[in-house]
């Protein structure tokens, strides 16, 4: 009997635990921020719903769960990347990422573009919905990256013209990048390339907090 009744305890109390994780809905925002988002538990962009993992019991994912990588080349990133740069958070990408999905733009005219710039392995392991892979290698002349295939990028996908080797940035989109994290250079080493050639700072975000963030909070991710 003492056996059973024990039992019985257990069970009612992981039903119980059970039941309050379901009906413990995990948001991302109440809407009431400048970046508002509308309060529920997701957001469609681009055919994908950008959610939080409604287990209230989950944990990080392994992969960012690392507290000490060796630096160099895994340094902790400053808040002011470069002049002119503006650092984003969550709330904001998923802003820029809705915008983007909608065909929205910017208050100057310019077209939205979320990029993710990691090399191909780290986004194989997922990535945030509606971003596009611009691996930094391919901006860095030091990576064995040409001028020519460079002012293609900057021409062709984020629309800035070119004329006797001079570039014009009128039309060119604003870019929202991000990478692996605090930790990780290769959105900052875009960023710092495309300054290089012209890029406008104003038309450049940064998400710092990149996928380790992202995967601390609990968001989803595409492949």
């Amino acid at each position: 009997m003492k056996i059973k009744s024990i039992l019985s305890i257990a069970l009612i109390t992981i039903f119980s635990v059970s039941t309050v994780y379901a009906d413990k809905p995990v948001g991302i925002s109440k809407g009431d921020g400048p970046y508002s988002l509308e309060i529920g538990i997701s957001v469609n962009v681009d055919g994908h719903k950008i959610m939080r993992n409604q287990n209230n019991a989950n944990t990080v994912n392994p992969a960012f769960a690392k507290t000490s990588r060796p630096c160099p080349p895994f340094c902790v990133q400053p808040i002011n990347l470069r002049p002119g740069i503006e650092t984003i958070g969550e709330q904001e990408i998923i802003h820029y990422a809705v915008m983007m999905s909608k065909g929205q733009k910017m208050p100057d005219g310019s077209e939205i573009m979320v990029i993710d710039s990691r090399t191909p392995d780290w986004v194989a392991k997922g990535m945030i919905p509606g971003a596009i892979n611009v691996p930094w290698t391919h901006l860095s002349e030091a990576k064995g990256a040409d001028p020519i295939s460079i002012a293609e990028i900057i021409t062709e996908k984020f629309g800035a013209t070119e004329q006797n080797g001079l570039f014009y940035f009128d039309n060119a989109k604003t870019l929202v990048m991000y990478c692996n994290g605090m930790w990780c250079g290769q959105s900052p080493n875009n960023i710092k390339s495309l300054l290089k050639y012209g890029y406008p700072a104003h038309k450049i975000k940064w998400y710092r907090g990149g996928m380790q963030n992202w995967e601390i909070l609990g968001f989803n991710t595409v492949k």
